[in-house]
């Protein structure tokens, strides 16, 4: 076993500060992902900066009507608060979509959006990983990949993002809080994540020492009709295969606004941008979901076992938008 420090931070201020004066410290929340990383010796670190005591684990309505919910409020609360279900029932879909309810309950806001894959290369100390030894390669291009991505990997790294939460955080605009030596600063979901590139060993924008404190989801998609679908291999406890978060408003009989963004097809939840600037300002009919999510997915670049991956995704996008569209014109009607 490999010695390290724990820290029990007693404040966000104090909790940088630890990170800041030991080399190779991580923080540590629910723990669900990193300590299996360090059982499997993927991650060595020297410090563990325990923040479960700071003050992050509320949700809290903003003046103007969005919702801030702090980094330490655990997955389970987060899917059965009141104005996540009412307001943004994507989100609480998306968090009841992942894993089991026992790490539900330990799991946090904060770890969720920092988990890293479960690339089978990734975890595996005898194969070559970029994202775990930079300069090693990438095991799983000539290998195993039925389950990597399709869009936006590079020559480095095929891997994807296993989050469902952040998917939907991504459809709704929502931002994440971050503070660190340099203070406080949001960035936005959909950018929150890297693509590979030549870096693949960095997932997300996130800068050194920095702690994510919460996520912010604004009052202009509150209300709105959103939905979160995810296929997998079986009917529980198993990361996506594809999935898809939606946030549709129908006016006057065209589309008004569109959020919609995929998990398991990249290195990060895809923001459909594509297909978004299709859908706004046309009717509501499954021909043009279809155009615009073929649009969208006309970027795919499958490897040798994971094309399914696309119709895959086409599919759960288009019923989930014919889905919303029958929703939302209900609602406009009564």
């Amino acid at each position: 076993m490999k010695e390290f420090a724990y820290v029990r931070a007693g404040s966000v201020e104090e909790a940088t500060s630890a990170y800041a004066s030991h080399a190779g410290a991580r923080y540590l929340g629910g723990g669900t992902n990193l300590v299996d990383l360090m059982k499997l010796g993927v991650e060595t670190p020297a410090a563990l900066i325990d923040v479960t005591r700071l003050p992050l684990d509320g949700v809290e309505e903003l003046p103007d009507g969005g919702l801030r919910i702090g980094a330490m409020v655990r997955n389970s609360d987060l899917a059965a608060h009141p104005l996540v279900r009412d307001r943004y029932p994507a989100l609480s879909q998306a968090v009841l979509a992942g894993a089991s309810g026992q790490l539900r309950n330990a799991a946090t806001t904060g770890g969720n959006l920092l988990q890293r894959t479960r690339c089978p290369y990734f975890q595996d100390l005898s194969k070559p990983c970029n994202k775990r030894e930079p300069g090693s390669g990438c095991g799983a291009r000539d290998g195993v990949h039925r389950d990597h991505a399709v869009l936006g990997h590079s020559a480095h790294c095929i891997a994807t993002h296993p989050s469902d939460m952040a998917v939907a955080l991504a459809a709704l605009d929502g931002r994440v809080e971050l503070y660190g030596p340099e203070g406080a600063r949001r960035v936005a979901a959909a950018d929150f994540h890297r693509l590979p590139g030549n870096r693949p060993e960095q997932d997300t924008e996130i800068r050194p020492g920095e702690l994510v404190t919460g996520v912010v989801l604004p009052a202009a998609s509150a209300g709105l009709p959103s939905a979160y679908r995810k296929a997998r291999d079986r009917a529980s406890y198993a990361f996506a295969l594809a999935s898809v978060a939606v946030v549709l408003r129908v006016a006057d009989g065209v589309v008004g606004h569109a959020g919609l963004a995929f998990g398991a097809l990249a290195h990060r939840p895809w923001r459909a941008r594509r297909a978004e600037e299709a859908l706004l300002g046309a009717a509501p009919t499954r021909a043009a979901f279809e155009h615009a999510v073929d649009l969208e997915l006309s970027a795919a670049r499958p490897l040798r076992d994971n094309a399914y991956k696309v119709p895959l995704a086409r599919n759960l996008a288009v019923d989930v938008l014919s889905r919303l569209t029958g929703t939302a014109l209900t609602r406009r009607a009564s």
